[in-house]
């Protein structure tokens, strides 16, 4: 793609949420501030981490999903028909469709105009995709009483949510939108394991509806974030349908261990899709070295055209607020890491 090289440095969007937005929203839960004293400690938080990923010489600059409970939340808080139950799953609190959905205005886009008003550096937005919700939150009881008839219903309706959202976002001048949907790459392994209640071929028709078609504005990328670990085997065939499939222009891969499967999922990828390297891991804190990272990039760069790869870590920081991967100086230190890397890569003219 011809203006990869606008976003080399990238990052999956989630950001360690600062100690004094997680006292406000205790405070907000317990009635001890209301919802305007909320917004303006979400607000000065999301001009503090613009301030930060500015320093830090990021190409892509997001709220940080400051304000939100975790990744999901863009869609669940702001989308009608879905109830939060007591349960977790995989670490997520668990949510069940009991209606069709229906939007109750804009999901990012408020959000993302007013990161445009911040900076000059390319606002990017990062949503669920509508087949992991509805893999996720798709329930048989609520079917049976008046929810959702299949899975695959709840994805479509979910699709047309987001495909309206992803089109609004770029009206306000998001130029990157990534959407997560970390039950993909389960479906491309060897052994395909359980990857929710939708199949295979449901989850890339509902993920394909969500993505506009046609030539895209100008410095415009939709991406794909399909997982945040590789399958310990991958299958070609299931990865090609993968790509083929869904109609984005960026897939942002798992790339930081070093396997054999993160390498096969590359060799998968159309001649004619951008790849982004999750090269840096988000989760432990140690500082890879620059020379077994590169020895990584150059067999990349191997079997896909370097200029058309972008480098991040290799997932979000804190998916859930209040529960980071790392701290924010391990963060930070990790997003500067990326930063020399493409430096490595590219040059300094990027």
């Amino acid at each position: 793609m011809a203006d990869t090289f606008n976003y080399r440095i990238d990052h999956h969007g989630s950001l360690v949420r600062p100690a004094a937005l997680l006292i406000a929203r205790e405070r907000a839960a317990q009635g001890e501030l209301d919802a305007g004293a909320l917004h303006e400690a979400e607000l000065a938080a999301v001009k503090e981490a613009v301030v930060l990923q500015r320093r830090l010489r990021s190409t892509v600059v997001t709220d940080g999903d400051l304000p939100r409970a975790d990744f999901r939340s863009a869609v669940l808080d702001r989308v009608s028909g879905f109830r939060r139950t007591g349960q977790e799953t995989d670490g997520l609190t668990r949510w069940v469709a009991e209606s069709l959905p229906k939007a109750n205005g804009p999901l990012l886009a408020d959000w993302a105009a007013r990161l445009g008003e911040l900076t000059l550096i390319a606002p990017k937005a990062s949503l669920p995709s509508p087949a992991y919700l509805a893999a996720t939150c798709f329930d048989a009881e609520a079917a049976g009483s008046g929810g959702p008839a299949s899975a695959r219903e709840l994805g479509e309706a979910l699709a047309e949510i987001i495909h309206a959202e992803i089109e609004l976002l770029i009206s306000r001048g998001v130029r990157l939108v990534q959407l997560d949907n970390p039950l993909l790459l389960a479906h491309t392994a060897g052994e395909p394991g359980d990857a929710g209640a939708l199949s295979f071929e449901d989850a890339l028709a509902v993920d394909a509806l969500a993505v506009p078609s046609g030539e895209r504005p100008e410095g415009v990328r939709v991406g794909m974030a399909p997982g945040w670990a590789a399958p310990a085997t991958v299958d070609r065939a299931r990865a090609e349908r993968l790509y083929a499939a869904v109609p984005v222009d960026r897939w942002i891969l798992p790339y930081d261990q070093g396997t054999d499967a993160e390498l096969d999922l590359l060799r998968a990828l159309p001649e004619d899709r951008d790849a982004c390297l999750g090269a840096v891991d988000a989760t432990d804190p140690g500082i890879e070295e620059i020379d077994a990272v590169m020895a990584r990039i150059d067999a990349a760069a191997e079997v896909k055209d370097l200029e058309d790869m972008a480098l991040a870590p290799s997932r979000g920081f804190e998916d859930v607020a209040g529960r980071p991967l790392l701290s924010a100086e391990d963060q930070n230190r990790k997003l500067v890491q990326v930063e020399t890397l493409a430096r490595y890569c590219w040059g300094n003219e990027f």
